[in-house]
């Protein structure tokens, strides 16, 4: 049954090729009544499947397993990923690239239990407000020299506020829109765009990493070469989202 029909649980499915591994997950999210796993799998190769069959909200997802591993599985799901993913790995050096690749967070085994339990918090927060938030912004019409066109918001790299307006950055191009960076905020997609200044929206999807500069500031790399300042009032929201604690970038 899709987790759709399954309104006031979330339906959970655990890849890992470990069966301890797969035990111990097991085990702990149990102990929560709101969560109901699915479906249990020890292999990358078979896991998209599994997981578009399954239709879950989470899922626990080992990085390093034989022929196709977490990455991998992210990749080969395309628009199919589910809600939330935590990544669960004894390997500490695909942090980044797991939160990349649109990871809620990263479990390094061994955890503990109250390490646990903030990942399926994390989770649990993600989900409900996914699915109480009424449907996101996922184009915007564009008036130009007296025609109309439409842009994809996953195609933008960054916003930028002037006065009244808007300046969406999409590659080498830049389209004026008469609505606020506030109400734009607003309406835009939380899981794919931060803000990281009082002026500036990123989309997530597009960061490459942080820079800190020489005035000791640090600045945020999008893929393209773009390098855009990082206040410091929404540098901790945008740690947490990147999964970078304070010490690493001290």
């Amino acid at each position: 049954m899709p987790a759709s029909e399954r309104p006031d649980k979330i339906t959970t499915v655990i890849v890992d090729d470990e069966p301890l591994a797969r035990s111990n997950l097991a085990v702990l999210l149990r102990l929560d009544p709101k969560i109901e796993i699915v479906a249990e799998c020890g292999s990358g190769v078979d896991a998209p499947a599994l997981i578009r069959n399954a239709k879950p909200d989470l899922v626990f997802l080992d990085v390093q397993m034989p022929e196709c591993d977490g990455f991998d599985v992210l990749e080969l799901l395309g628009k199919d990923v589910p809600p939330a993913i935590v990544f669960v790995t004894a390997y500490d050096q695909y942090a980044l690239r797991a939160f990349e690749a649109g990871a809620l967070d990263y479990l390094l085994k061994p955890f503990d239990n109250a390490r646990f339990d903030l990942a399926l918090d994390r989770a649990k927060q993600k989900i409900k407000l996914g699915k109480d938030l009424p449907e996101k912004l996922e184009r915007l019409a564009i008036k130009s020299a007296g025609r109309v066109s439409f842009l994809r918001a996953s195609e933008i790299d960054w916003i930028e506020a002037a006065d009244y307006y808007a300046c969406l950055h999409v590659g080498q191009r830049t389209h004026m829109l008469r609505r606020s960076i506030s109400e734009l905020e607003q309406d835009l997609d939380s899981a794919t765009f931060c803000r990281i200044h009082r002026s500036t929206i990123v989309n997530m999807n597009h960061v490459r990493g942080l820079k800190l500069n020489e005035d000791g500031e640090y600045e945020v790399l999008l893929e393209n070469g773009t390098k855009l300042r990082l206040s410091r009032s929404y540098r901790k929201q945008l740690q947490n989202r990147l999964g970078v604690s304070n010490s690493q970038t001290s």
